[in-house]
């Protein structure tokens, strides 16, 4: 934590870091990211290791075909595998630190020693099971899951070359990882958390310049005109995506819309009176962003967004604070769904919940908390419990009804990043509980 906390003070000198909303050249990126990385291979990797019952995790990935988790392991320039990495952990017991090693021609960097000379030993496989027999391990974690994608990253015909070369017996101590693999996906360090609120400032910081009249002119602008310039803007900052956004409107005069997420309506010219939702977010540090937000279109003659409106917002942030209250170490993503629901019933809130974690992915491993379509709760993902150090898009909608439109049923959509440290949820930066006006008054 010092070393990385260190690097990332000396590029934001006399910080209030969490304040600083510089992008950084590509190579004091690399230095910030390196360093964390080294602290997470230190920390996050012992803890996981031990709590999940392991003394050996091999990760494997050939190049272009990465597993996730071997993307979020290699130093900021290694942009990908080199032919094929083969990368072991080893946990010798007793408090000693965990050794690793990169069955490689040549160490990754700093962070694993190479330990494979092709002339002594052609096959790398063969290497690997050397050096397993060497360890004598009890139980060995390889990256396999039925359940998560990100933690399902061992290829079928790499699974089944290093299970040959390692043979029946040892083979019999072979399991998959998924808990470990998550954990480590999952897992946010002290440094990152430093500068976590940088990065959505930044993220913030452009998606209100897009819902304003720097973008948008009543009247002219067309949402797919908004989404365009989000890209354009992303990368004018030396930035990201790791989606589309999405920008769209509900009107007074426009049919009540449903919650089928799945129906994308075309590209509409932004109007004054409407109520603009865009969803967007950024990659930076090797972290990333998703947010929601909502801006008021005012009619001429208008210095604020109608009340209905406005009290709308309001019952989508006590949704919010729902379901963060759900949050307890140890449960389910399906209870937390289930629990908030309920609480979100009981108060006559028309909720819907959607929550994922986010992190190294924007979609990250994790329990999810609900999807649009299946507010039962979702089998597997949805079991997994929640864990302290973590981070989670509480992504959600409240339907409300706004009497100056007639009493026209309006979802009121948001999304917030935010951390949960083992016993309370903050919000990364800030969320929104004031309707953005366009223009700006």
């Amino acid at each position: 934590m010092l070393l990385s906390g260190t690097v990332f003070l000396s590029i934001f000198p006399g910080a209030g870091l969490a304040h600083a909303q510089g992008v950084l050249p590509m190579k004091e990126r690399a230095a910030v990211m390196d360093a964390w990385l080294e602290e997470r291979l230190n920390t996050v990797v012992p803890e996981l290791m031990r709590r999940e019952g392991f003394d050996v995790w091999m990760v494997a990935a050939r190049e272009y075909n990465e597993d996730p988790v071997i993307e979020t392991m290699l130093p900021a320039t290694w942009l990908a595998a080199r032919r094929r990495t083969v990368l072991l952990f080893h946990d010798p017991g007793s408090d000693a630190p965990v050794e690793r090693l990169a069955v490689s021609r040549y160490d990754i960097g700093t962070m694993f020693r190479g330990v494979w000379d092709p002339d002594t030993q052609p096959d790398q496989w063969a290497r690997v099971a050397e050096i397993l027999r060497e360890w004598n391990p009890k139980a060995i974690g390889i990256n396999v899951s039925e359940t998560f994608g990100l933690a399902d990253g061992l290829t079928s015909s790499e699974h089944a070359l290093f299970l040959d070369a390692i043979g029946p017996e040892m083979s019999s101590r072979v399991a998959g990882a998924e808990r470990l693999a998550v954990g480590w996906l999952e897992t946010r360090t002290p440094s990152e958390m430093l500068a976590y609120p940088t990065v959505m400032r930044i993220a913030r910081g452009i998606i209100e310049e897009g819902l304003s009249e720097l973008a948008i002119t009543p009247g002219v602008t067309t949402t797919d005109d908004v989404q365009w310039w989000y890209r354009d803007r992303i990368r004018d900052r030396g930035l990201v995506t790791w989606f589309h956004p999405s920008v769209d409107v509900q009107r007074a005069d426009d049919h009540a819309r449903d919650n089928d997420f799945s129906a994308r309506e075309g590209s509409q010219v932004i109007l004054p009176g409407d109520l603009v939702h865009m969803d967007f977010g950024i990659t930076y540090l090797g972290l990333n962003t998703d947010t929601q937000m909502l801006a008021y279109v005012l009619k001429p003659g208008e210095t604020g967004a109608p009340k209905g409106l406005v009290d709308g917002l309001a019952v989508g942030n006590r949704l919010q604070d729902i379901l963060t209250g759900a949050f307890k170490t140890g449960k389910s993503g399906n209870a937390i769904l289930a629990d908030a629901l309920a609480q979100a019933r009981e108060e006559g809130i028309a909720a819907t919940i959607y929550t994922h974690p986010i992190g190294f992915h924007g979609h990250a491993a994790g329990p999810t908390i609900g999807l649009w379509d299946a507010q039962q709760g979702v089998p597997g993902k949805g079991d997994y419990p929640l864990y302290p150090n973590t981070a989670h898009s509480i992504e959600l909608n409240a339907a409300v009804q706004v009497p100056e439109w007639d009493g026209k049923m309006v979802r009121i959509m948001l999304e917030e990043d935010a951390f949960f440290d083992g016993d309370t949820v903050r919000y990364i930066d800030s969320r929104q509980e004031e309707l953005l006006l366009i223009p700006r008054q």
